[in-house]
């Protein structure tokens, strides 16, 4: 399964496999006991998702303002399982604090930008997912969000690569001769 169509948590539980469901329930019921009450949960992009919903930041997702904001996701993909932390991913400080605590639990970390891949729950240090979850309020989140969408704002735009790199390529000194044609050439 890589993106359900279910439309409620329950029913996207129900497709999974017995002991993909007891790890992805596992992984909720830690991320529910710590989860801000302002949060809510559902299906968003096929997943179980935790977002802050639009009654309280009606703005929604700066990629997509009809979703919510998202937070937390959690999913069986085809090969793995993952947890998606939105809040790891924007700011860096609360990366670092992440990666720190799970060294320190002892567990191997399988980690992109924002997921967590793992294979069973053994694989997760599941009190640093509760403390991380636990650590970030809806509110704090919004401000996490808007900082990360002014700064990328003020930032200048990147060039395009081949204009980067044509920029660093040295310049030749060398004049060279005329090219000639294929005719010319011949004579």
């Amino acid at each position: 399964m890589v993106q359900s169509k279910a439309t409620n948590v329950k029913d996207y539980l129900a497709e999974l496999p017995e002991d993909r469901r007891a790890a992805i329930q596992a992984v909720r019921d830690v991320i529910l006991k710590n989860l801000d009450t302002d949060f809510e949960e559902g299906i968003t992009y096929g997943m179980i998702g935790y977002y802050v919903p639009h009654s309280l930041y009606p703005p929604g997702y700066h990629c997509d303002p009809r979703q919510p904001l998202p937070f937390a996701n959690l999913a069986s993909q085809k090969n793995h399982m993952a947890l998606y932390l939105m809040c790891v991913y924007g700011d860096q400080a609360q990366r670092k604090r992440f990666e720190a605590d799970w060294k320190k639990a002892g567990k191997k970390l399988d980690m992109g930008k924002s997921c967590v891949r793992f294979k069973k729950v053994d694989d997760l240090a599941l009190d640093v997912i509760g403390e991380t979850i636990r650590r970030v309020s809806a509110r704090k989140y919004i401000e996490i969000c808007e900082r990360a969408v002014t700064s990328r704002q003020k930032a200048p735009a990147k060039k395009p690569a081949a204009v980067r790199k044509a920029a660093k390529a040295p310049k030749s000194t060398k004049k060279s001769a005329p090219k000639r044609s294929p005719r010319m050439a011949k004579r």
